[in-house]
This record gives structure tokens, sequence and C-alpha cells, in this order.
């Protein structure tokens, strides 16, 4: 495929075949955050970002995809597959010049969806601006999806002091993953303890085993493994609200 077409795919945000529905509007969220320290990389863990967002616009939905600074979103270098398919090319192009966050108006989206990799642990975890588009998604019972460490961008929420995710079911990366992945000396802290900590009910599954949590408008995935459900309940979610 020409470059064109790959730049037709990425700037009119639809793949080749598949018409751009007006109405659905999704907001991908992602991490600026490249590493943990000066010897360990981080970023974005790819496949929870590509599978959903190919998924998103195979359904015909329009995405945008933001971070909070704009400009590149790393990828985790763990994650990089290198995989020569067009429409991963096209993922990960769509990462190179992400839209800054405090551009956007978010009270035009229907959903909010967070990927994970540890970066989110290190911006959107502490993000003013993150707590404000997660509480009015909240009010408005817009869908709010995270999946691995993305939950991290919920916990600056929070209305009248009470954490947006006290008493929701949820899941995120475990504290069992962070040992088994071995970044558990790492990580900036323990997400699972994190959430817990916030009132969270904390649903977790095994180590690397596919789990996504739906709580009314709230749905988590576990783990990269839980990419392809991940993105498919937000898709059953969104073609629900236009019923």
């Amino acid at each position: 495929m020409p470059d064109s077409e790959e730049n037709r795919i990425i700037e009119e945000g639809f793949l080749e075949g598949c018409e751009l529905k007006p109405g659905t509007r999704i907001l991908m969220i992602v991490t600026n955050a490249d590493h943990f320290d000066e010897h360990h990389k981080t970023g974005v863990w790819f496949e929870e970002f590509a599978v959903p967002y190919l998924a998103f616009l195979k359904e015909g939905f329009f995405v945008t995809v933001a971070s909070l600074k704009g400009g590149k979103a790393p990828i985790d270098p763990a994650s990089d597959n290198l995989i020569e398919d067009i429409k991963w090319k096209a993922a990960k192009k769509i990462l190179e010049d992400t839209t800054p966050l405090e551009s956007i108006d978010y009270t035009l989206y229907d959903a909010i969806v967070l990927p994970g990799g540890h970066g989110p642990m290190y911006d959107l975890a502490n993000s003013e601006l993150m707590g404000e588009i997660v509480n009015y998604f909240s009010e408005k019972s817009r869908i709010i999806a995270a999946i691995c460490h993305g939950p991290a961008g919920l916990l600056p929420a929070e209305k009248d002091g009470i954490p947006f995710v006290n008493g929701r079911k949820l899941t995120a990366f475990t504290n069992e993953e962070e040992i088994a992945y071995k970044k558990d000396k790492l990580t900036p802290f323990f997400l699972e303890d994190a959430l817990k900590e916030k009132g969270a009910f904390f649903m977790e599954d095994e180590v690397g085993t596919i789990n996504v949590i739906e709580d009314d408008n709230l749905i988590t995935g576990q783990n990269f493994q839980s990419s392809e459900q991940f993105a498919q309940t937000v898709i059953k979610h969104l073609k629900a609200k236009d019923e």
C-alpha cells in the first residue's frame, strides 16, 4: 500500500473499506512518560493501544488520540513487536504526534479509553486535568474504560472528597503480575494497592488471564492479554447507547 494510502488511513480516521459513522467519538488518552529510571524504559504498552484503536476504527468510530503534553507518545520497547501489517503501522504512526489533552473539548466525546504500560503511573496518575475529565464522564454517565496500568488515570478523580473508584468494581495490572514480570522493584507504586486504598472493589484473576470487568459505565481490563475482549466490551457499550 502506498504512503498516501497509509496517510489517508491515519489522517481521516478510518481503515480501508470501513465507513466513518457520524456521532460516535472516542478519546484515547495515552502517556508521555518514557522511563522508570535512567536505565529502564517504559511508555505505552502497544497492544493495549493498537488493538482497541484499530477495533474502534473498524467500527467506523471517530477516534482522537491525546496525551498530556501532546506530541510523541513513547511505546514501551518490550511491547514494540515490529509487526509489518499496515494496520499496525498506522497505530504506531498515530502515536508519533498525539494531540495535547488541554486543547481538546472532551465534552464532545462518548467515551474515554486509557491504555496501559507503566507510563500512566508517572503522568496520568497525578494529573488534575485527568481527574476533571473522569469526573465529567462519570457525571454524564459516559463510558470510562481503562486497561492494565491505564486505571492509574482514574486515581486523581474525586468529588466532595470521595474518590471516583470508591465502591466501584474494577481490575488492573495486579501486584502478582508486577512481581511475575519483574517490575515490582521499578514501578513507583502498586496500582492494585492504590485502587484498593481509594475504596475500589478490585477483582483480579490469575497472572496473564483475560479479565474484563464491567461496572455500569466503567470498563476495565487486567492486562495486555485482555486487549481484544476489552475493546469489544467498549464497542458493545457504545452500540447499546445508540439503540
